[in-house]
């Protein structure tokens, strides 16, 4: 995969170049020498980093059947649709007859899911700046990126949160109106070309949604978070600033989501190697929280060291890394002075 580079103030910039760097830290921060204690120090904060995303594993399902349990004709169809419509009545009926309680219960059932959420979101605000604490200065430290990036993972907290609050209220009325559509059709027990069609616009538009609420999160760990690491201040300035930088190399970062895709594609193999090599046991180990993101803390540091990486490229005041002898070689200069 050949990619041409291109020039910002004279500065060649490609999405290739920030991978031997970042594998390099890999090996510097981790192997050079290799500290137990080191791991799981870094591991936890990781861990906090990425808390609540899911990235531990996930479970296959087994959606391999006989053919004689596959084949549906037109009687079972309308057997089902049937069944599908009692089904439905049955559970109005008694979701009305049982409001008394039922009512309380999911209240306090959202309640108590709303405050998980708000913990998750800013434990996870916290964890990313301590974990880029880590990896920009090679440091296996907690409480120290804990105290010091208050302000800045606070900020990142409130963007982080009103961000989810718009995506809900923008994408679960389309959820709601697909749901109802695909509703309406088994209770009449016959497809609607108005229905859909309409419910396949939603799908669409919910998808493209998707994608643009993703790009703003892939956009503001990556690189948000380094400039606010870098400047300090509220998460809305340091997005005003990467702005310029996306309007002004929209295809180079069109590029590097690209690329990204493709390393992400690589990792999957080489992770889904080492589950198949070990009978599975390395899997097993993944999905048990913070065990598994110490054992694939490789893999976290090389994600997070890539985009600074390749942030770095459009000029020193970008570059998180310190000029130190236990660092990768590195041309940048120290991290610009932190906000007053």
């Amino acid at each position: 995969m050949t990619i041409s580079p291109v020039t910002n103030s004279h500065r060649e910039i490609n999405v290739t170049e920030p991978v031997s760097p970042a594998l390099e830290r890999v090996k510097t921060m981790l192997f050079k020498p290799f500290d137990l204690g080191k791991w799981f120090t870094i591991g936890f904060c990781a861990w906090l980093a990425f808390l609540g995303e899911g990235g531990g594993g996930g479970g296959f399902n087994s959606g391999f059947n006989n053919s004689s349990n596959n084949h549906f004709n037109a009687g079972n169809a309308g057997s089902a649709g049937d069944s599908l419509r009692h089904g439905y009545h049955q559970a109005r009926d008694y979701v009305m007859n049982n409001l008394n309680w039922i009512v309380p219960v999911a209240a306090a059932a959202v309640v108590l899911l709303l405050a998980l959420w708000l913990l998750i979101l800013w434990l996870s605000s916290r964890g990313r700046f301590m974990f880029l604490h880590c990896v920009a200065l090679d440091k296996a430290e907690v409480a120290e990126p804990w105290t010091k990036f208050e302000r800045e993972a606070n900020s990142l907290f409130w963007f982080r949160l009103l961000l989810g609050l718009v995506g809900v209220v923008v994408m679960l009325p389309m959820l709601g109106g697909i749901a109802l559509m695909i509703v309406r059709m088994v209770l009449h027990g016959e497809p609607d070309a108005g229905g859909i069609l309409l419910a396949v616009v939603l799908g669409l538009i919910f998808i493209v949604l998707a994608i643009v609420f993703a790009l703003i999160n892939k956009f503001t760990t990556d690189f948000v978070v380094p400039i606010q690491f870098l400047r300090g201040g509220q998460c809305l300035a340091a997005w005003r600033e990467f702005w310029g930088l996306l309007a002004d190399n929209a295809g180079m970062f069109t590029l590097y989501i690209l690329f990204q895709i493709v390393l992400g594609m690589a990792i999957g193999v080489i992770v889904l190697g080492a589950i198949i090599i070990t009978c599975c046991i390395a899997g097993c180990l993944m999905i048990i929280p913070y065990i598994g993101t110490v054992l694939l803390l490789p893999v976290l540091v090389f994600k997070r060291s890539y985009p600074l990486y390749f942030l770095r490229q459009f000029g020193p005041s970008y570059d998180v890394f310190p000029p130190a002898s236990s660092a990768p070689p590195v041309t940048g200069l120290q991290p610009a002075p932190r906000a007053a």
